[in-house]
């Protein structure tokens, strides 16, 4: 259990968002939706107590041990200042990062999760987590997953020349949510895998809320009367974010 936000101050807020999908390759949608989250960043910065990004902000990222992905340089250096700002930044890889190391913790000190974590905020426990690979079903990611996360897969592919690796990066990943866009995932209700996955997790131990990105759509679930499951959605289309305090949690949209 994590609990460096169960005394959280009544002007603060813990903020959560997934799903840039930051390429890194030019276009007026990647400008566009990296000066959104920018925007978004420098609103709540006077409020955070803490910032959670919950996966999938790049949409494709490797690091390799001296070159950095080129891209999303505004949103990365906002993540500094806020960083300089003493407000504590929280990475979880999403199945488009998942080869997130170590340049944030190095850089700006944040803190890098690779599977669903515990928190308590105020009064509240929440269960924060990408989302990806949990619940029933989805074997062939499941599989593929665990060959792209190999350990020896990982050496060889550093290896390749960067400008090799990351078009062939950024081609799998574009591949992916492209077909997710033309083609998206329809809502299973109580078949969600997510939800499905929270609803045992909360057999065997309580939370107030489970709160997750991945599946591209923006939804909430009750699980049963004092749990509920909520999706994050994605900045493609819904842009979206959750705010939390001492005592709620609420799903706003950057317009708000």
């Amino acid at each position: 259990m994590i609990e460096q936000f169960s005394k959280i101050p009544k002007d603060k807020k813990v903020f959560i968002a997934s799903d840039f999908h930051l390429t890194g390759v030019p276009s007026d949608m990647e400008s566009e939706r990296e000066s959104l989250a920018v925007r978004w960043l420098e609103m709540i910065k006077e409020d955070a107590a803490a910032i959670i990004l919950a996966g999938d902000v790049f949409d494709f990222w490797f690091e390799y041990q001296t070159v950095v992905p080129k891209g999303a340089i505004r949103l990365i250096g906002k993540l500094a200042e806020i960083a300089d700002y003493g407000i504590p930044i929280i990475f979880f890889k999403g199945n488009h990062d998942l080869w997130l190391k170590e340049y944030f913790e190095k850089e700006i000190g944040a803190i890098i999760y690779g599977s669903p974590q515990s928190f308590q905020v105020g009064n509240q426990k929440i269960m924060i987590g990408h989302g990806d690979g949990l619940g029933p079903g989805d074997r062939k990611f499941k599989m593929i997953k665990k060959v792209f996360t190999f350990g020896l897969n990982k050496w060889l592919f550093r290896w390749m020349h960067p400008d090799i690796g990351m078009k062939l990066g950024r081609y799998w990943s574009k591949k992916s949510w492209t077909k997710n866009m033309s083609r998206p995932d329809p809502y299973l209700g109580e078949r969600e895998p997510l939800y499905l996955w929270c609803k045992e997790k909360e057999s065997t131990e309580h939370h107030d809320y489970y709160i997750f990105g991945h599946r591209h759509l923006q939804y909430e679930m009750p699980i049963n009367e004092t749990a509920k499951y909520i999706n994050l959605g994605d900045w493609l289309n819904d842009r979206t974010y959750v705010a939390i305090d001492s005592t709620e949690v609420k799903v706003l949209k950057i317009e708000d």
